[in-house]
This record gives C-alpha cells, sequence and structure tokens, in this order.
C-alpha cells in the first residue's frame, strides 16, 4: 500500500514538472494565439455559424436577450425536458424557460435553427458603481452560413415581434387617469393607474352580432395594419364615436375592445385638464398599444355645435374672436378656468401630436351626438360611428344566456314569440334589462317572467305616450289650419286694431290745421 502512495506521488510530480515545462514553452499568449487559429481554421471549414447574445451589454440590460428568453418560452414549454420558471411584475402567467447550458431546436420558414443557454461564472469583479451579476449569461444561436441572410433579416424581427405579443398577453393591463390638477406622481408622470379587471367581452356584450362582427373585424384590421399605415401615409391611430341613450352598454363596449385587443385604457377627465399644452403632454406620456377614452364628452367641457350657437346668436361676430376659430371657450369663472378649445382637441385626435406614438384608438362616447361639432365627427378623427341602441331581440337572448344560461332551445315557443314581439316596442335599454334579470336569477322561470310583463308594461306605455303626442301634434295642426283659413276669408279691407288710434290721430292733426 506503501508503494501504491508512493508510485501515484511520483506521477503527480511528474505531470507538475511537465505542466511547468509547458507554461515555460508555452505562455498564455501563445496557446491563445494557437486556439485563435484553430478557431479560424475550423470556422473556415465548418458550415455553421454562431451569434452571442449577453444579458448584459456594457452596463445595460439587452433588449434582445429578454426577448429571446420570452420566445422560446413558448417552444420549450412543449419541447425542453428540464425548465426553469418565471413570473414577471405585472404578470398573472408563469413563463417556462431554458435550464443552465441546455439547447432547443427552432424552426422559421423551413429553416432550422439551434439556441444554447449559456451560463458561466464572471471572474472576480473589481470596484464597480454597478455590480455586475456573478453569473454571466447568454444565448448562442448556430445556424447555416446558407441561412445568414434570411436569419438575420427577418428571424430577429419575428422574435422580437412575437416576444412583444406573449408579453402583452401575460402583463395585467392597466387602468389610467389623469391626476388631479395636472399633479404628477412620485415618479413624475401625470397618469396614475390601477390593475384593469373589468371581465367585459365581445361574447357577454348585449349587442346586434353582426354589428358585433363588423366591429371586431375593424379592430383586428386596425391592429394587424402596420404595414398598411406606413404604406399609405398615414398615423397608425383609430377614432371610435359610441352614442345612444344612457344605459346601452358603452363603457362596457370600451372594456371588451381593451379585453380584445389586449390594450391598456386611458380615461382622459378633461375637466381637469387646464389648458391645449397640457393636454398635449398627457398624450405624449401615453403608451402604444391604447385606448385613449373621453367618456360623456358633450358634458365635460363646453364643446357644443359652433352652427347652433351661431344660429342663436344674432349679434355680428368678429372671425378674430376665439369662438369662430376655436369652437366655444369658458369664461374665467367657467369650467373651474379649463381654457381647453376645440382646436386643442382637434389637434389632440387628429393633428401632429396625435402620430407621437403608434397604435392608438380614441375613442369618444356621447348621449347626444347633435351637440357635437361636425369638425369632430369627420373621417381621420372619428372613423367609425357605433349607435348604441335600445336592447333588440339579438342582444336580449345574449343577456338571457349571461344570468340565466338559457338558450333560444330552453324557452317555450310562445315565450319566445311574445318576447320578439314585445322588445322593440318597449324600447328598453341593456341596463334595465339586466336588472330585471339580476334581481330574478335565483328562479329562472320566475325571471322570465317579471322580464316579459317588464317590457309588455314599457310598450304599453311608449304607445300612450306616442298617441298622446301625435294627438297633440295634430291639435296643433288643426289649429295652425283654422287660423290660416281665418286670415284668408278675412276682408282685405278689413281695418286692424291699430287702425282705429291712427285716424282719430289724422282727424285732430288736420282740425289743428284749420
Amino acid at each position: 500500500m506503501k508503494e501504491y502512495w508512493t508510485s501515484l506521488a511520483s506521477l503527480l510530480g511528474v505531470l507538475a514538472f511537465c505542466q511547468s515545462l509547458l507554461q515555460v514553452i508555452f505562455p498564455p499568449e501563445l496557446r491563445f494565439a494557437c486556439l485563435k487559429v484553430f478557431n479560424r481554421v475550423f470556422n473556415l471549414f465548418s458550415s455553421y455559424c454562431y451569434f452571442d447574445i449577453t444579458e448584459i451589454d456594457g452596463v445595460n440590460t439587452n433588449e434582445l436577450y429578454n426577448a429571446v428568453q420570452l420566445y422560446l418560452s413558448s417552444s420549450v414549454s412543449t419541447n425542453g425536458s428540464r425548465l426553469s420558471l418565471t413570473r414577471a411584475l405585472n404578470s398573472s402567467a408563469i413563463t417556462f424557460g431554458l435550464s443552465n447550458n441546455d439547447c432547443i431546436v427552432d424552426t422559421f420558414n423551413g429553416v432550422s435553427v439551434v439556441w444554447e443557454h449559456v451560463v458561466t461564472q464572471r471572474q472576480a469583479q473589481t470596484f464597480s458603481w454597478r455590480p455586475l451579476p456573478e453569473e454571466k449569461r447568454g444565448f448562442t444561436l448556430r445556424i447555416r452560413k446558407r441561412d445568414k441572410s434570411l436569419i438575420l433579416d427577418s428571424y430577429l424581427d419575428y422574435v422580437m415581434e412575437k416576444a412583444n405579443e406573449i408579453r402583452r398577453k401575460n402583463q395585467d393591463r392597466l387602468l389610467y387617469t389623469n391626476s388631479r390638477g395636472g399633479s404628477l406622481d412620485s415618479r413624475g408622470h401625470p397618469w396614475e393607474s390601477v390593475p384593469f379587471k373589468h371581465p367585459s367581452t365581445f361574447d357577454t356584450l348585449a349587442m346586434d352580432p353582426v354589428k358585433k362582427r363588423e366591429i371586431m373585424e375593424d379592430l383586428k384590421d386596425f391592429a394587424n395594419g402596420q404595414s398598411f399605415y406606413q404604406k399609405t401615409g398615414r398615423a397608425w391611430k383609430r377614432g371610435y364615436l359610441l352614442y345612444g341613450p344612457p344605459g346601452t352598454g358603452k363603457s362596457s363596449m370600451i372594456a371588451a375592445m381593451a379585453n380584445y385587443l389586449s390594450y391598456d385604457i386611458y380615461d382622459l377627465e378633461l375637466t381637469e385638464v387646464h389648458n391645449n399644452s397640457e393636454l398635449r403632454k398627457l398624450l405624449m406620456k401615453t403608451s402604444s398599444k391604447s385606448i385613449i377614452v373621453i367618456e360623456d364628452i358633450d358634458c365635460s367641457i363646453n364643446l357644443t355645435n359652433r352652427k347652433k350657437n351661431n344660429n342663436n346668436n344674432t349679434s355680428t361676430r368678429n372671425y378674430y374672436d376665439p369662438e369662430m376659430r376655436c369652437g366655444s371657450v369658458p369664461g374665467p369663472g367657467e369650467d373651474g378656468g379649463n381654457s381647453i378649445t376645440l382646436s386643442g382637441l382637434l389637434n389632440f385626435t387628429d393633428g401632429l401630436w396625435s402620430c407621437c406614438g403608434s397604435e392608438r384608438i380614441f375613442v369618444f362616447t356621447t348621449n347626444h351626438i347633435e351637440k357635437l361639432d361636425s369638425a369632430l365627427l369627420r373621417c381621420g378623427r372619428m372613423d367609425m360611428h357605433i349607435f348604441m341602441s335600445y336592447c333588440s331581440y339579438p342582444a336580449l337572448m345574449i343577456l338571457m344566456k349571461n344570468y340565466l344560461g338559457y338558450d333560444e332551445s330552453d324557452l317555450d315557443a310562445d315565450v319566445l314569440k311574445q318576447l320578439a314581439e314585445v322588445v322593440d316596442k318597449a324600447e328598453m335599454t341593456p341596463a334595465d334589462i339586466s336588472e330585471v334579470l339580476i334581481k330574478n336569477r335565483r328562479c329562472k322561470p320566475k325571471a322570465v317572467s317579471e322580464l316579459l310583463e317588464a317590457l309588455k308594461t314599457r310598450a304599453n306605455r311608449n304607445l300612450l305616450q306616442n298617441g298622446i303626442l301625435r294627438e297633440k301634434n295634430s291639435e296643433d295642426i288643426m289649429e295652425d289650419e283654422e287660423q290660416e283659413k281665418r286670415a284668408l276669408e278675412s276682408p282685405p279691407n278689413e281695418g286692424s286694431e291699430f287702425e282705429e288710434p291712427c285716424k282719430k290721430q289724422e282727424e285732430e292733426d288736420e282740425e289743428k290745421m284749420k
């Protein structure tokens, strides 16, 4: 046993001597040069090329590294055997990733590429104002040399685009509102946000299915239309005007649009904006892939129809009057000192400042479209006008499905016939019908019967009101006709009530002259 350990020690001594001799004969610089030459020769005859994507580029985080990591999570979850799990801030989903020094094969346009996640220990750091992680992370992309142009031109852009889609889908959407009085938060932002958890979708929205499908297709064309807008030279934005009676689902429509496109919502309160300059600054601080909403725009500030104001005002005005150039402007004491003009709002939606971001939707809502200025309603500002009407029969069936779980096949044919006959005459909003169903949702037959009774009652009341209105209108017409008839039948030489005093005055004047 002693001889064994003696021979082993002798062997280790010989190896150490050889290593020392190699270091003297082949110093590190020479070994590095030989390794570099070997790599060049190997790459010359190799059919592959390699690209390294490090986690940190200098002192900044490499955005491409994060995008690759997020993109590979969709493939790793099905193909990988050993995975790492992460959950980002403000995210509702867990993402999968490659483990250390693991590989995965991806395919793009029929071309196969290999991704390897390389993790090595970082060398000892000297003093630094920003300490780096102990581990050095990165991805190595291996591709064939003949596919180099395809990968560099298209594949990496595709990876970035898919990563943004995954990030937007996993990240919780936010609902923003402008700070009171134009103040800034602790980070210097004029918007305050809360998580957006509204459950409304186009599936649950009580609306005519044909109109609903038309809106969804328009939204999808907009979201996928980046190349179209660039080709046509238009800013990548679109405007929607939602108008109709209160309770017809305008706010639910906005929530359904946000959930359908996975966009954030910026709820702009115009009464808290002092002037046009502040309005532009708010627009600059909004993000892409967002919906900018102004609800009840006819009630927010004084931006009513200029034509009606001009017709009602008989006095002459100068062109240089601010109201003639910019729409109605509140006085110093109105609207809390708000001085937003119609011109400022038009530039906000369709001026040069409206294109400082991309992929944004403007949504205005109003209960009285006739009060809005025509300049605000034209295409390019409000591209699509959506009338939110009273509840129709198809919308009623959607509400029955939402609240009671009833399809048309679950209801009696006679009940369906009565509902179809009375729902349009009743002119009830989806909000009113929803309340009837919510109150009786525990007893579904009672809910249907009470809803039918409420619809009949409202239809009869509308019929009675329409009848009274028609009678009143007919009486007014008959009275006008009688007055016109009497005026035509009266003799042309018949004096008026002012004629006798005039005659007396003339006689007195004649006597004085005599």
